[in-house]
């Protein structure tokens, strides 16, 4: 097929109509979540949590974190490796489960996390009859068993329970089946996934990648491999070509025939994980927008702030708002407003609105700089 030739106008109003930043906003949370397949769960809250701040940038202040709390206890939605996914989307990962490691040829890394549970089996076992009898539980109430130690040069070194945990999920035994505090609760994967017809091996692949395409709108082919969620769509959708960008790119067919329907945009302030600028490159490619995390940074070496939130304005990233949630205090403080570009008199308004809503979202006064 020969590719689709767009502009990077184009482009990037793809992506925020993908990602349900532009004006038609989504009917609630449980219609966002499922066309935009995730929302990634984060422990930094220096604003709100990642899947609450994400929610609250399609939704507006009609969406509480209460219905994510909701959701997750219902099973309308569920928790898989730190993602916040639709219940019935777990047919698409049971198949790969069944089938974990296997007993054919592996890379280093996989082959050495295979050998580790193999030689913890009857530790699993123990996690397994645990969790029958008595689950949900948190991990520091399961037995560590481990007759090998899990190994790292990092934070997990010796964490055996939780590294069986994960290893565990891969292979469909257990679940997080909810949250108590800033614990995970783990139960039997039987009585948290809900009973959803089984996508085979051969075939969700390749419906996982379609479905991510339809929620980014546009990706690449391939790219860099990442431990839970890609950022590439293989064969999915259509080949394109943007202006001024190089290499090939997939689109989703459904948003190409929306480019001829007139683009509503609107102001949004995004998570530093939303998904809309997860990927830096494809945000540096099509928005030409500069960003990096600086919370690691040391305070005198940031651009922009611990925690700044990207501005999307229409079709254009146009800043960043440093802010901090002073919840002690029952502040918002909006240390600066960076514009990466000028800002006439309509996106200005238009942003200060945006931040407005925050706080009042938030349950916060507002403290603007002076």
């Amino acid at each position: 097929m020969t590719p689709h030739e767009l502009s990077r106008t184009d482009a990037r109003r793809i992506a925020i109509r993908a990602q349900l930043l532009d004006g038609a906003r989504p009917a609630g949370l449980a219609d966002a979540v499922r066309r935009l397949t995730l929302l990634q769960i984060d422990p930094t809250a220096a604003v709100a949590p990642n899947a609450d701040l994400v929610a609250w940038s399609r939704l507006g202040s009609s969406y509480a974190p209460s219905d994510l709390t909701a959701a997750l206890e219902n099973r309308t939605l569920l928790e898989l490796r730190a993602m916040i996914r639709p219940g019935e989307d777990i047919g698409l990962y049971r198949a790969e489960m069944a089938q974990w490691a296997g007993d054919g040829p592996l890379g280093a890394w996989r082959e050495q996390r295979r050998a580790w549970v193999r030689a913890n089996d009857a530790c699993r076992l123990d996690i397994l009859d645990r969790l029958g009898t008595s689950g949900p539980l948190p991990s520091r109430e399961l037995p560590d068993t481990c007759e090998v130690p899990w190994k790292s040069t990092g934070w997990t070194n010796n964490r055996n329970v939780t590294q069986l945990l994960e290893m565990m999920v891969l292979r469909g035994e257990v679940a997080v089946a909810g949250r108590r505090g800033g614990d995970r609760m783990w139960d039997l994967a039987e009585r948290v996934y809900p009973e959803v017809p089984v996508v085979p091996l051969d075939e969700a692949p390749r419906l996982r990648d379609e479905r991510r395409l339809r929620a980014l709108g546009i990706a690449r082919a391939r790219g860099t491999e990442l431990p839970v969620e890609p950022a590439d769509v293989g064969e999915a959708g259509e080949p394109a070509v943007v202006e001024g960008v190089k290499g090939t790119w997939r689109v989703d067919p459904a948003q190409l025939a929306r480019l001829a329907e007139p683009f509503t945009g609107r102001a949004a302030l995004l998570s530093p994980f939303d998904r809309l600028v997860h990927d830096r490159k494809r945000t540096s490619e099509l928005f030409a927008f500069d960003y990096q995390l600086e919370m690691y940074k040391p305070a005198a070496k940031r651009r922009w702030g611990y925690f700044a939130l990207p501005i999307l304005y229409g079709d254009r990233l146009v800043g960043k708002l440093d802010a901090l949630a002073d919840r002690k205090a029952g502040v918002l403080r909006v240390h600066a407003i960076h514009e990466d570009e000028p800002c006439d008199k309509s996106v200005t308004e238009a942003v200060h609105r945006e931040v407005e809503d925050l706080a009042r979202w938030l349950r916060l006064d507002l403290a603007l700089p002076r």
